[in-house]
């Protein structure tokens, strides 16, 4: 509920003014600014039942009204989703409704988190780049593709009206492409990755169409699919193929991971080894491929577990029956989305397995020839 009310009001700050009744305009403007907490009174009650309130002081620290210091009422509702308790020195974010005017009104809308948020950023990269040196650099910049990728051509031609699952697909494989061509250059190795990578989360995102139309799921078990519905757009999304577009994004990390570590041991294996044949290379692959499915499976199925545990905890909590759980379509909907994300990466195994063994081969034939030419 709290996240459905936060969405509802960044919404609603979004829009340049806020519309009351038929046709009629607003008579102030809603936008956000950052603040500061200067002074922060002790929580007293309220004259109304329920609500407690708290007197503060803040600084607005950006826009036009920037270092203006105003007095604000913190209503509280004893409820601790809701309620912003602040203190002084705390940096906030300030909702201010302005009217014609000039009059405006401040309310503290949430807690400031951005700068945490980039320190933290700021770590995992320093992190990566001391651990995994060049390549570690390297790392980064596909990343800086990936999300680039996603948030500038896959969800713009989904906003479109473009279909899901054909953006989703094109955009995995070309983010497959880029993040280990980057990684590891062009070679025999690369193309190995990719392949298994792409035909793996390719089969999930089938297996995931099939039986998710098979169980009837609607695609509209998360509260951000339904408010969709109501984009200035005006687009009428299929939430079905919404769905398994999420499913081939979700499953294409670990598949990637699983197929550049299966076509790099078969590589090393080689070098090793040249004399092995293509099917002791390929059961090569295949003995690693085992000793990292456990782990990347538990990787899937934790990630999409632990998203879930305040609703599992609702289910234990109310004693409910297994039978109605897994007819839930929320609870349906999880299930298939870690079966099919887990299914794509297993035989992700046997793919890349079987491509990097016959191309390693391959070359070193055509090698051969070269010199005996």
């Amino acid at each position: 509920m709290k996240r459905t009310l936060f969405i509802l009001l960044i919404l609603i700050l979004m829009l340049p003014s806020v519309t009351f009744g038929m046709d009629v305009e607003a008579d102030f403007e809603n936008f956000t600014e950052r603040g500061t907490v200067l002074e922060a009174s002790e929580i007293r009650d309220s004259e109304y039942e329920y609500f407690r309130v708290q007197d503060v002081l803040v600084r607005i620290d950006s826009g036009k009204h920037k270092g203006e210091e105003v007095m604000i009422k913190n209503e509280l509702s004893d409820h601790q989703y809701y309620d912003i308790i602040v203190s002084k020195g705390q940096k906030v974010l300030l909702m201010i409704e302005e009217f014609p005017d000039g009059e405006y009104n401040v309310y503290i809308a949430d807690y400031y988190r951005t700068n945490q948020l980039i320190y933290l950023v700021i770590a995992f990269m320093l992190f990566v780049i001391a651990i995994g040196g060049i390549k570690g650099i390297k790392s980064l910049i596909s990343l800086g593709i990936t999300v680039s990728a996603i948030l500038f051509v896959m969800l713009p031609l989904m906003l479109r009206g473009i279909n899901p699952i054909l953006v989703s697909v094109v955009t995995a494989v070309l983010v497959t492409i880029v993040t280990i061509v980057l990684v590891s250059g062009i070679n025999h190795k690369s193309f190995a990755a990719i392949s298994g990578t792409s035909i793996g989360v390719i089969i999930a995102g089938l297996i995931a169409f099939y039986v998710g139309n098979k169980a009837y799921l609607s695609g509209l078990s998360a509260e951000e699919a339904t408010m969709l519905m109501y984009i200035p757009q005006g687009i009428e999304f299929n939430f079905r193929h919404l769905l398994f577009a999420g499913i081939i994004m979700g499953a294409l990390g670990a598949a990637m991971d699983v197929g550049i570590s299966i076509a790099s041991s078969i590589d090393e294996i080689h070098k090793a080894n040249p004399k092995l044949s293509r099917a002791r290379l390929f059961r090569s692959g295949m003995n690693v491929g085992k000793d990292v499915m456990g782990t990347m499976v538990n990787t899937l199925i934790l990630a999409y577990t632990g998203s879930s545990i305040p609703m599992l905890l609702l289910f234990m909590a109310y004693e409910t029956e297994l039978s109605k759980v897994f007819n839930l379509d929320v609870v349906a909907t999880e299930v298939v989305r870690s079966m099919a994300g887990s299914i794509g990466l297993i035989l992700t195994i046997p793919i890349t397995a079987f491509i990097a063994s016959y191309l390693i081969k391959e070359k070193k034939k055509d090698i051969s020839r070269e010199e005996k030419a």
